[in-house]
């Protein structure tokens, strides 16, 4: 399998010069852990997480030494660490060159990033553009689907899931950065978040209307926004 099978196509992403308050929102609006950072003419020049807004001020959780300590990592490691606790915008706290794959990359090349570097999600991109993003969610959502000695993906797998995605980011409704999309042998599985119960059915109808389907699988949760609670298919409670 290719990257371009299990990947999100529709990403969510932020400026070097957003607030870190509008990320922060964005994150938490969609229920997602990381965003790619761009410059002004659409580059990728960044990854921020949310590990990255863990040490601030705001919450009174900036790391606190001893002063035998600080004396011991300098002066230098302690101004970044200030900056990272108290910098305004996305572009002084997000990490830098992050790591990329292509569409074409082997899921098992990508998988190997990131075990090795401890990352949980990578950008896909084209000339320097980012056109998709695979994490982890994404590689469990094709393993869940896969048989230990799982054939490669079918053309017509392929064509499947590229049809639906094509016929979803036309609908204003769909929401295609909360959802993955995996089809093995014409079944479609449905995985993610949806922010409004009636978006299930309408995506389980989307799936069933493209041709040579021969199957829907709903795996899609929806969080009660008033109580927290996480409701998958059928309206069953999720713990």
């Amino acid at each position: 399998m290719k990257v371009r099978d299990v990947m999100t196509t529709r990403v969510i992403s932020v400026r070097s010069t957003d607030s870190i308050l509008h990320a922060v929102r964005l994150m938490l609006q969609n229920r997602i852990s990381g965003l790619p950072v761009l410059n002004e003419n659409e580059e990728l020049v960044g990854i921020v997480t949310e590990g990255d807004f863990l040490r601030r001020t705001e919450t009174g959780t900036e790391k606190k030494r001893s002063r035998w300590l600080e004396v011991f990592l300098g002066p230098g490691r302690l101004a970044e660490e200030y900056v990272h606790s108290h910098a305004r915008t996305v572009g002084d706290v997000m990490t830098p060159d992050p790591y990329t794959v292509s569409e074409d990359t082997a899921l098992e090349e990508t998988v190997t990033l990131m075990e090795r570097d401890g990352i949980k999600r990578v950008p896909v991109t084209r000339e320097n553009r980012v056109v998709g993003i695979v994490s982890r969610a994404n590689l469990l959502h094709a393993l869940a689907r896969m048989a230990p000695t799982a054939p490669k993906v079918k053309p017509q797998d392929s064509t499947i899931r590229q049809k639906l995605i094509s016929e979803l980011e036309h609908q204003k409704w769909a929401p295609m950065a909360l959802i993955n999309i995996v089809v093995q042998d014409g079944m479609v599985d449905l995985w993610g978040s949806i922010t409004d119960e009636r978006e299930r059915e309408a995506l389980v109808v989307a799936a069933q209307n493209i041709p040579g389907v021969k199957g829907v699988r709903d795996h899609l949760v929806w969080t009660e926004p008033m109580t927290g609670v996480a409701l998958g298919p059928g309206g069953a409670l999720l713990r």
